[in-house]
């Protein structure tokens, strides 16, 4: 297995995209995988991901509670893993959209943006860096990193911010340690469901007709990137933006 022995903290890891990561990275050999998240509870319901790792894998897990707003709720959620040898790969996953018309952001909408988004991610690969002799980092970023959307704009800022912030992350911290992006699509969850104004609305019918796979993304979609990116299996990729998107950016 591709991930045998290592030990991984997730943010965002109780629901969507993070779950199916620690999902993942479980079924992949990972000794134990922190669950960084402000609720404990799915957003989908069922079983919490800490206790679905511990009942359906031997992969050992604990739910820490974290704010990635709180650099100082990073760094005791990376210090969870000390207790299981020491981390080797941070997936800075949690994340929020904020949805609105340009003209109509307020600050308070685009310094959400940036907290969870942007510098959650900084300061949970700083935290991770601190604490790592090698290893892997993974940003959650977006294809709204990559793009400008109109209805998005403090939501592109915080995602083109994680971009640009992996590549210089990748710089300071090689060769020891990998940081790469990942860009994910239109990708069903709860959260996209509730908050994209995408998923299950006449536009999202027209915009997943553009998408060269014919559909939108799944989480397990975007967990299956992270392995990669975990792995050793990725050990000469740093600063690397890895589009998961079902090829939409390709149709312009």
């Amino acid at each position: 297995m591709d991930l045998d022995g290592r030990v991984a903290v997730v943010t965002g890891g109780a629901s969507g995209i993070g779950r199916e990561i620690c999902l993942a990275f479980a079924r992949e050999g990972a000794s134990a995988v922190v669950v960084a998240d402000r609720q404990r509870d799915p957003r989908e319901g069922g079983t919490p991901t800490d206790e679905r790792l511990v009942d359906e894998t031997d992969t050992h897990a604990e739910y820490v509670a974290c704010d990635v707003t709180d650099p100082a709720a990073l760094e005791r959620a990376v210090a969870e893993a000390d207790q299981f040898g020491g981390l080797d790969v941070l997936v800075n996953n949690a994340g929020v959209f904020v949805l609105a018309d340009f003209l109509d952001t307020t600050e308070e909408q685009f310094d959400r943006a940036m907290n969870v988004n942007a510098k959650g991610a900084f300061f949970g690969a700083q935290a991770a860096a601190k604490r790592m002799d090698t290893g892997s980092i993974i940003n959650l970023s977006s294809t709204a990193g990559l793009y400008g959307v109109g209805d998005y704009v403090a939501y592109c800022a915080s995602k083109g911010a994680v971009r640009l912030m992996t590549y210089a992350m990748a710089d300071a911290l090689a060769p020891d340690i990998r940081v790469n992006a990942i860009h994910p699509g239109v990708v069903e969850s709860e959260m996209t469901r509730a908050d994209s104004k995408v998923i299950g609305t006449a536009r999202g019918e027209l915009f997943e007709e553009r998408i060269p796979l014919q559909r939108f993304g799944q989480p397990d979609d975007v967990a299956e990137a992270a392995v990669y990116l975990a792995s050793d299996r990725s050990a000469y990729v740093t600063g690397h933006s890895l589009v998961v998107d079902g090829g939409i950016h390709t149709t312009g």
